[in-house]
């Protein structure tokens, strides 16, 4: 290989580099990075009906308590049921609280 042409374009061999060590680091991340879209609707759906129906805190509290850096596209709060659905980043969850003892739970 000829060391001249790092010497002649060290941006693009720079931009080279950093693009094949961000490849890299995506293959090796590749399962955590498929699982992230799910995680931002399931947690803020947990968490909310935690916050509002186990720890009985007001709607607007446990609104803020959950927000994120990434928005939810969707949310409900159905106060009769005591259940929740977010949907965001494509996927949708729904937590329901099941009473005192066993607390909230995401449904399947």
């Amino acid at each position: 290989m000829n060391p001249g042409i790092i010497l002649r374009r060290p941006r693009l061999s720079m931009l080279l580099l950093l693009s094949v060590v961000l490849l890299g680091w995506i293959w090796q991340e590749r399962v955590a990075l498929w699982a992230f879209p799910d995680i931002i609707s399931a947690y803020t759906a947990k968490e909310y009906c935690s916050c509002r129906y186990v720890e009985n805190n007001p709607a607007d509290y446990c609104q803020g308590y959950v927000t994120q850096y990434v928005p939810v596209s969707s949310f409900l709060d159905d106060a009769p049921n005591k259940r929740v659905t977010v949907s965001g980043m494509g996927r949708s969850h729904i937590a329901a609280w099941l009473g005192i003892r066993q607390g909230c739970r995401l449904n399947p």
